[in-house]
């Protein structure tokens, strides 16, 4: 190949340089690259004469080609020749500057070049620079700037030139006009500067080691003048920091003396840049370089400076700082290092400068200088030795700032001081004081605010965590602070404004303590009289044990406050060590589980283990005069809790146990009076509180407690006089009804907590006297304080009385008090004789006027039947509980029976009142829901309770007139059920109950008390029976009794049997429901006939009802009811179901599939629905909608509803046998049926929101499914299972394919039931409807792949269909039909020849067909001609080969998938035809190429067509290496490399046929146009392997010009990977 083409390939690579796509840009850069890398000076030569050809070309791209240059030049440089790199200087420099003006992105780009260059030839770019850096004459912008960039990347190179470049640039300086070339120039002294010093630093690796600072001062001192003295006043910002920045780097290089006698200009004039520009950082850096210069230098003038310069650095360092922005934070870190080279210089003016400006207010300000202290006292340890003192005084001022900002940075100030020895001097406990009242902040923002958008906002949060965390760190790591925090951090635990700080105070003090204690330290013990400051032991016990009562408030105060108070132990008292030893560590193991919280905690029993362990502690401390204190102390600390009144409400508990420890009887007089007087009796809380605790304390001072109450109750405190105001102290507000309140209920719990011995001789006289006269009040908080007290007294004297209630004289005033008493017992258990007393009162009232009203009777009996009915068994043993006595198990039977004697005595004295239907109903209301309770002894209760009221109402019956019993119906059906409960005592009661029943019955009816009917009377004996727990028995006994209420029941009340006995299908017990069940069947079989016009709404019920039922038995038991009622009323039935809504809920679904247990109504059933699905349509067409035009087709609801019912039906296994006989007629017409299901949509029921989720096809589809199951076709299921041809049956699209693999299973597993079936459906193939002549074909179709059909005789029916199915309307048919004839080939391959004929001229029209939208004919025809080419005589086929191709040629370039895929595969069959025949051997170098390419086809199956087709063709290409190749390297299974494989191919094609290569470069050159962008793209990979692999003798064959055109036009694909794969394959140029 000659260089034109190379070079015209590179040109076109170099043309696609600003491909738009970076993705190619970076191919083509690497092909440059791959060029560039094997031929260096050749690649850079036409990099450097393109861009001398194309001085217009735009700037973008000939950046790409400057910095290709550039990537070549940075990896070859060692490479590439003298003379070249020469050019390369001489064209980037030229590019550099052709434009006067700057253009940053291609003058960079060429100075990058010369900085690559530079890093190996520096003498080189020198001698180009320079030539361009005259003196004189004001050099280009990036010459400048190149040489700046050239000090950076190559110092050791560059500074032995910086002298010479100086002396050329200083008369340079003055004449820069432009601001531009004055930046340049700035920025470039800045460099030198830096790389001079880095020069300095580093002597000893320099190439020139005799080069001092001063062989530059000169030079750096004039420019220095010129910039600092001109150009930093300029009015441009950029400048300005440029000029600065550059001022201080020059700093450090200027004489000594020059700088001395500068620097008085120097700074001021660096601190006013301040003002003018924003960006802070460059500033400061530069100023603390010169700073630094000044320091090192030890001027002496920087003194005068100072003022003026801690200003600005104050006003510097004051600035927020936001840490998500860098050069803040950069800007904090260099002013504050400025602070350290002055505190070097001048401690004493910096500290007292800094501490000054701490008095300032201003807050920004304050955090400077606190911001500046921390870093002083951190980083100049040794200066500020003298000033701590001084500092500590300061200080205080700022840690009064109400400013969070403020104080965080002061936390931070005292934690560098405590590490550095501030905290031990006199002040420090002021600076501990301050972290702590920051430990106890409560959070900044309740849940309705919104957080600020303050960066450097501090949270109370977060202030808090941080003091948290400071207060830690103080604790372990600053070990001298010990003695500094022990035990003074005791002082901060009892005030009420530190509370929030409890955790971590207690977690330093547990850490310091333990230390202490484990080391035997003597300070480990507190001198309480010493430390005047610190809280009594007492007190400290007092607080800590009231967190704990409270363990997650405060953030989780409980544990630590524990642990603490265990080792303070020997400080509260010497003898508290050994209890606590052994009671606290349980205590907070309970508190450490790990789902422990404020939830999940017993309160209750918490707070008793805490009194438990407060009573301990004192029994063990065995001082009464200590414990005497602790009462006082407890009492004054009261108030504390003021606003935390459930903790205050503890601490009256805690007075009370500690009072009944204490021994001197006036302390506890005192300290009564005290708690009675100071308390806040208007808070509900607090007066419980009191109360717990005067009860408390009376269980060791009854005598003493209630002589207290009583001076109280006498007391000023209830006389409305002004007196009352000085002993309440600060309650002006109070009012006597709370105090009174607080008084009842202190008599309450002084009952509760009295000893059971004394308390009885005291109830009468001394408590109830003093709060029965508060009776009449009208004050709520009174109310119920009197309930809650009479409770309480109910609760004593159920302690200590067996013998009677306490009664008052009015009716319903003691009516009321007594169901006070009922209501305040426990629910759960029975101890005490109050339910029976309070009932048989209530009883004994009941017979005196006036009666009660309606309301008054219904809570009566609704307290009473459900305070004893909810009762336990009366097995169930209570736990016992302190001071109280336990009944033995036959005081508690006996105390039971009382109780369920008494309820029935009340149930009985409330029928009296009203012996009538009505009067009973209103009593059994309450009790028939007890009757289906989950719980036995509820159960046995409720009906025991209900046949002792019915036999008395039968005793007291008068019937005076024929009266109905109107409620005999709702009755029976609630107690006839109970018969078959698990339980015998209510089976018995049960019995009982309906005899009674059935009893009043008859006396209503007018019959006698004597008479006896022997129906009724059968009752009785059947008891026995049911004594029997087998089911068979109970539920024959049950038959049984449903005979006798059958014949007993009046008509009128059959309805409401009928009806209650479904609700007893729901009943809690599986054997009630059973029961219900049978009673029901056996009425209706008796009675059901009559009841027709109530069938819709009884299988409505039931409907309802099969909701809730879960017991099988039961289900099937309401299966058997439907099917009762479906032979009395079968078309009813079957009508109200097919109307239920669609799709069917599971309990229709259940009620359908309850018919098909019995056969006959089954087949009967069937039958119909056959019928009906024949003569019905099975859709309509209706308009989507009035705006679009196109239909839709809606099913028609009957037949939808049939199907589903069939379906439904199917399921019951009992319906197998009427299900075979029909089979075949079943199976064609559901499969009919589904063929005009599918693509249907479900009718729109407005009322019923589910009907649209209804599938249509897919009920058919299942209905199908479960015939087949019914007909055990078990390996068609699985075979249809395993191919997921059940969903493909069911949606439009992929319909055939299902129909298909239905017919195939059938074919397979199910050969002798075809026949009937295929007689069945032949009917149906000239139907109207053509989705149903699209099933029956796909399925005839799919039955000619099977040799079965040869076995049953069937192919000449399915043949002959097939061949009228060609001419049928639809499209379709007749692609099924053409599928079919093809199938023949595989199903009965010995036939193809019979119908050689009809096969050909079939496939041939087929191949033709002009109404063919998708081509799909088409491509069953040619996959069917493939499959039947395998079995046809050569001699049928032989002169139609040629045709044949001719014909599927122009198919193998189409856009369908399928169609390539089948043309390609029957062109590989087609070659046994043709083999050896010269004429075919050119066919197939004609379509080679093209398969060739399809090899990367976006379609895997194409390419698999290609892989076989191109190796059954293989023997016939005449090239025994391209056989070879095409046989052992295109396998389906096997992935292709693909560009080997075409590079290899191309080696081959050269050598064997060069005489085609002409013809084979222009066939790929045509795929450049093809439709897809992988083929285009292997085309262009093949033209690339052809040039790279041909010789120079056949170069001739091929026509360059066309490559080159057709490579340039692909570089401008709109597929990137396309332009990509072109760029690549110039690549293959050489």
């Amino acid at each position: 190949m000659d260089d034109t083409d190379v070079e015209q390939v590179t040109l076109a690579l170099l043309d696609a340089a600003n491909d738009k796509d970076s993705e190619v840009q970076d191919q083509v850069r690497k092909s440059m690259l791959t060029l560039g890398k094997q031929q260096p000076d050749r690649v850079l030569a036409m990099c450097q004469d393109y861009l001398l050809k194309h001085p217009k070309l735009v700037v973008s791209h000939r950046v790409v080609v400057l910095q290709t240059i550039e990537l070549i030049v940075g990896c070859r440089i060692e490479e590439i020749s003298a003379p070249r790199i020469k050019s390369i200087i001489s064209l980037a420099s030229e590019e550099m500057t052709r434009s006067k003006d700057v253009v940053p992105d291609w003058q960079q780009a060429a100075s990058n070049i010369l900085v690559a260059v530079g890093n190996k030839h520096i003498n080189d770019i020198m001698e180009e620079i320079l030539s361009k850096f005259q003196p004189g004459v004001l050099p280009h912008f990036f010459v400048v700037q190149t040489l700046a960039n050239l000090s950076d990347s190559n110092v050791y190179g560059m500074v032995p030139f910086l002298n010479a470049i100086l002396g050329t640039m200083l008369p340079m300086l003055a004449m820069a006009k432009q601001d531009n070339m004055k930046w340049v120039f700035s920025s470039a002294l800045c460099h030198f500067s830096d790389s001079i010093l880095e020069y300095l630093a580093n002597l000893d690796k320099a190439p020139d080691p005799t080069v001092r600072k001063d062989t530059f001062s000169g030079e750096i001192y004039a420019a220095f003048d010129i910039l600092f003295n001109n150009w930093l006043q300029s009015r441009e910002p950029k400048l300005r920091l440029t000029v600065g920045e550059a001022v201080g780097s020059m700093c450090h290089l200027m004489a000594s003396d020059k700088l001395e006698e500068q620097l008085p200009r120097i700074i001021p004039t660096i601190v006013s840049l301040y003002k003018k520009n924003t960006e802070h950082y460059v500033i400061s850096k530069s100023l603390c370089q010169v700073l630094e210069a000044s320091v090192n230098m030890g001027s002496r003038v920087l003194e005068t400076q100072l003022d003026g310069l801690l200003l600005t650095l104050h006003q510097q360092v004051s600035a927020p700082v936001d840490y998500s922005d860098p050069p803040t934070v950069k800007n904090h870190n260099e002013v504050l290092r400025c602070f350290s080279l002055l505190a070097n210089s001048f401690p004493d003016r910096l500290v007292m400068y800094v501490l000054q400006r701490l008095e300032n207010s201003n807050e920004r300000s304050r955090m400077g200088s606190l911001a500046v202290l921390r870093h002083l006292i951190n980083s100049s340890s040794s200066t500020m030795e003298s000033k701590k003192l001084l500092i500590l005084a300061s200080i205080r001022q700022p840690m009064a700032d109400h400013s969070n900002k403020v104080k965080k940075r002061v936390v931070q100030v005292i934690s560098a001081m405590a590490h550095h020895g501030y905290l031990e001097l006199e002040g420090g406990e002021l600076l501990v004081r301050f972290i702590v009242q920051n430990c106890a902040l409560h959070d900044t923002y309740q849940s309705h605010q919104r957080a600020t958008s303050d960066p450097e906002e501090v949270t109370n949060e977060a202030l808090r965590t941080m003091c948290d965390s400071t207060l830690h760190l103080l604790t372990t790591t600053v070990g001298r602070l010990a003695d500094v925090l022990w035990p003074k951090l005791l002082y901060y635990l009892t005030p009420s404004q530190f509370s929030n700080a409890t955790t971590p105070l207690c977690k330093s003090l547990i850490v310091l303590g333990n230390k202490k204690k484990s080391n035997q330290e003597p300070s480990f013990k507190i001198d309480f009289t010493q430390e005047v400051n610190l809280p009594s032991p007492q007190t400290l016990m007092i607080r800590l044990l009231v967190n704990a009562a409270f363990p997650f408030n405060s953030r989780g105060h409980g544990p630590p406050s524990l642990s603490l108070l265990q080792i303070l132990s020997i400080n509260i008292h010497p003898k508290t060590e050994t209890v606590w030893e052994k009671e606290i560590p349980p205590l907070l193991s309970l508190l450490e589980v790990s789902e422990s919280t404020a939830e999940s905690l017993d309160k209750k029993k918490w707070d008793e283990k805490l009194l438990e362990l407060l009573s301990q502690t004192l029994t063990s401390i065995e001082d009464d005069k200590w414990v005497c204190q602790f009462a006082a102390e407890a009492t004054r600390y009261l108030s504390t809790y003021n606003n935390a009144l459930e903790e205050k409400s503890f601490l009256y508990r805690c007075i009370g146990v500690t009072l009944q420890q204490c021994f001197n009887k006036e302390v506890v007089k005192k300290q009564l009076q005290e708690v009675l007087l100071a308390a806040r009796h208007n808070d509900a809380i607090e007066r419980e509180g009191v109360a717990m605790g005067v009860g408390l304390c009376a269980n060791s001072h009854l005598e003493g407690t209630l002589a207290k109450l009583d001076e109280f109750g006498k007391s000023d405190a209830f006389k409305k006089s002004p007196s009352i105001f000085n002993l309440l102290k600060e309650r002006n507000e109070v009012e006597v009804e709370k105090v009174k309140s607080t008084l009842i209920l202190c008599y309450g719990h002084v009952a509760l907590n009295a000893p059971p011995e004394k308390i009885l001789s005291r109830i009468d006289q001394d408590i109830l006297r003093c709060i029965s006269k508060h009776f009449n009040t009208k004050d709520l908080t009174m109310k119920l304080s009197l309930i809650q007290s009479v409770g309480l007294i109910a609760k004593a004297i159920s302690r200590c009385v067996k013998k009677q209630g306490y009664i008052f004289s009015r009716k319903q005033e003691l009516i009321t008090v007594m169901l006070d008493f009922m209501k305040s017992e426990p629910s759960d258990s029975l101890k005490t004789p109050v339910r029976p007393l309070v009932m048989t009162t209530c009883a004994n009232l009941m017979s005196l006027d006036p009666p009660l009203s309606e309301n008054e009777s219904f809570d009566l009996l609704k307290v009473c039947v459900n305070g004893v009915l909810s009762l336990p068994p009366d097995t169930h043993t209570p736990e016992k509980t302190k001071d109280e006595e336990i009944l033995d198990p036959k005081q508690r039977k006996v105390l039971y029976r009382d109780t369920l004697a008494a309820l029935q005595e009340l149930l009985r004295s409330i029928l009296a009142r009203d012996p009538s239907p009505d009067g009973l109903q209103g009593i059994f209301k309450h009790i028939e829901s007890w009757l289906g309770s989950v719980h036995d002894h509820e159960r046995e209760r409720a009906i025991t309770a209900t046949s002792n009221l019915l036999t008395y109402y039968l005793e007291s019956l008068t019937v005076k007139c024929m009266v109905s019993f109107h409620n005999l119906g709702a009755l029976l059906g609630r107690l006839s059920p109970r018969c078959s409960d698990p339980l015998p005592a209510v089976r018995a009661a049960a019995v009982d109950c309906l005899y009674t029943l059935l009893s009043i019955q008859l006396r209503y009816e007018g019959f006698s008390l004597d008479y006896r009917d022997e129906g009724v009377e059968g009752l009785l004996p059947l008891k026995e029976a049911l004594e029997n727990p087998d089911h068979s028995v109970l539920y024959k006994t049950c038959s049984d009794l449903t005979k006798v209420m059958s014949k007993r029941l009046p008509q009128q009340q059959l309805t409401t049997l009928v009806f209650m006995l479904f609700e007893g299908l729901v009943d809690s017990q599986a054997n009630c429901c059973r029961a219900s069940s049978v009673i029901l069947n056996t009425l209706l079989k008796n009675r059901g006939a009559g009841l027709q016009e109530l069938v819709p709404e009884m299988l409505e019920v039931l409907h309802v009802r099969l909701q809730s039922i879960t017991e099988e038995q039961v289900r099937v038991a309401v299966g058997q009811t439907v099917l009762i009622l479906a032979s009395q009323h079968l078309q009813t039935v079957i009508n109200t179901l097919v109307n239920q809504p669609l799709p069917y809920d599971s309990w229709t679904s259940e009620m359908w599939m309850a018919m098909g247990a019995d056969p006959i109504v089954a087949n009967q059933i069937m039958e119909m629905v056959m019928e009906k699905l024949v003569i019905t349509a099975p859709y309509v067409d209706k308009k989507e909608s009035m705006m679009r035009g196109g239909m839709t087709k809606v099913a028609t609801n009957q037949p939808l509803a049939m199907t589903c019912g069939l379906k439904e039906l199917l399921l019951n296994g009992q319906a197998q046998e009427p299900a075979v006989s029909l089979f075949p007629q079943l199976f064609s017409c559901l499969t009919v049926r589904l063929g005009a299901s599918v693509g249907v949509m479900p009718p729109k029921d407005n009322n019923h929101k589910h009907s649209g989720s209804l599938h249509v096809a897919g009920v058919a589809a299942e209905a199908l499914r479960i015939l087949l199951a019914r007909a055990q076709l078990d390996e068609v299921m699985k075979r249809l299972d395993e191919d997921d041809a059940w969903d493909a049956m069911k949606e439009l699209n992929t319909h055939v394919t299902g129909v298909t693999l239905l017919a195939r299973a059938m074919a397979k597993h199910a050969g002798p039931r075809l026949p009937a079936i295929v007689e069945s459906l032949c009917p149906s193939l000239n139907n109207i409807y053509e989705c149903q002549r699209i099933t029956v074909t796909a399925f005839f179709s799919e039955l000619l792949n099977h040799h079965v059909a040869t076995e049953l005789m069937l192919i000449d029916v399915l043949m002959n269909n097939m061949m009228e199915r060609i001419s049928d309307p639809c499209c379709t048919v007749r692609m099924l039909a053409v599928r079919g004839l093809g199938n023949i080939a595989v199903g009965s391959p010995e036939k193809v020849n019979k119908y050689a004929k009809e096969l050909l001229a079939a496939m041939s029209s087929g191949m033709e067909e002009k109404d063919d939208p998708g081509k799909l004919i088409t491509l069953e025809a040619m996959s069917g001609l493939s499959k039947v080419l395998l079995h046809l005589d050569k001699n049928n086929v032989h002169l139609l080969v040629v045709y044949i191709f001719m014909k599927i040629r122009p198919f193998l370039e189409s856009d369908n998938d399928d169609i390539r895929c089948a043309s390609i595969l029957l062109m590989g069959n087609l070659s046994k035809f043709g083999s050896g025949e010269q004429v075919f051997k050119d066919q197939i170098h004609n379509v080679l190429v093209s398969l060739l390419l399809h090899l990367v086809d976006p379609n895997a199956q194409v390419v698999k067509a290609c892989k076989y087709a191109m190796r059954v063709c293989a023997p016939v290409v005449g090239s025994e290496q391209i056989t070879a190749m095409f046989q052992n390297h295109l396998h389906e299974d096997k992935s292709l490399h693909y560009g080997e494989f075409i590079n290899d191919l191309t080696k081959y094609l050269i050598q064997d046929f060069p005489g085609m290569l002409n013809f084979y470069h222009i066939s790929v050159i045509q795929f450049f146009k093809s439709n897809w962008a992988e083929v285009r793209a292997a085309a262009a990979m093949f033209i690339g392997f052809l040039l790279g692999n041909i010789q120079q003798e056949h170069l001739s064959h091929l026509n360059m010009g066309t490559i080159s055109k057709g490579l340039v036009v692909l570089l401008q694909d709109p597929d990137p990977v396309v332009r990509a794969k072109a760029a690549e394959a110039m690549g293959h140029f050489h």
